[in-house]
């Protein structure tokens, strides 16, 4: 039943700000589907992130085989690492497809940033693993009655993330959220190069240095869940 509001909900919000920025921008906005379609297809890369991370996981608990993978000599860490690599080989596949298909049908090239995709991509992506180890963090340690949270976790932060308007176009309040969350910086930089194509290198640095904090903070919380979740035995998670 959370579903049938949350979806709703958040589709109105993220193209209701980006209809009232393109609505009240006071010049034309040049290159309008290029901006779209770039915030369309990097954004993949943050859900491509997370949604390995805890799907993954939920995928071991659905099939009762969570305390058999643990029982291996298999560590906490090497599972970690694994979902990651799984992750960066997918995503990679996923926005390949994607900036191919957008190009064939809309002669747009997402690609157009050089090197600058680089830092865009680490940093997206390592955003999208953040949000995932905090979410099976809490899978971990509250179980499957909050296994939405694999699909909807990440999309709690998309209307801060500034994916398709400016963080100025977002209310006060929201912009002291958007601020503090490292993708924003990043499709902020997108939009400076598709509009100027210079990069705003201040912000790209204060990405950078969110995107360690979470990915760190991320990591020891799922640790701390897993770590606790043992001592009361996997078990009671399948």
């Amino acid at each position: 039943m959370f579903d049938a509001f949350y979806w709703p909900a958040m589709d109105i919000f993220i193209w209701g700000l980006t209809s009232m920025y393109i609505r009240e921008a006071t010049v034309v906005i040049p290159n309008i589907v290029m901006l779209l379609m770039t915030g369309l297809v990097f954004w993949m890369i943050v859900w491509r992130g997370q949604y390995e991370i805890t799907v993954n996981l939920l995928e071991e608990m659905w099939n009762s085989n969570l305390v058999n993978l643990f029982t291996t000599p298999l560590t906490v860490y090497e599972w970690m690492a694994g979902v990651v690599v799984l992750g960066v080989m997918k995503m990679v596949v996923t926005i390949s497809f994607a900036g191919i298909l957008v190009y064939l049908l809309y002669a747009v090239n997402v690609f157009k940033f050089g090197w600058l995709i680089l830092p865009f991509m680490a940093l997206l992506l390592m955003f999208g693993w953040s949000v995932g180890f905090i979410v099976a963090g809490l899978i971990v340690r509250f179980g499957m009655r909050i296994q939405t949270l694999a699909w909807t976790g990440i999309y709690l932060l998309a209307p801060f993330s500034a994916i398709y308007y400016p963080v100025s176009s977002l209310p006060a309040w929201a912009q002291t959220i958007a601020r503090l969350t490292p993708t924003s910086y990043v499709f902020e930089g997108m939009r400076s190069v598709i509009f100027t194509g210079t990069m705003d290198q201040a912000g790209l640095i204060k990405s950078v240095g969110l995107t360690i904090v979470f990915f760190v903070g991320a990591i020891g919380f799922f640790l701390l869940m897993f770590n606790q979740s043992r001592k009361t035995g996997l078990a009671r998670l399948e």
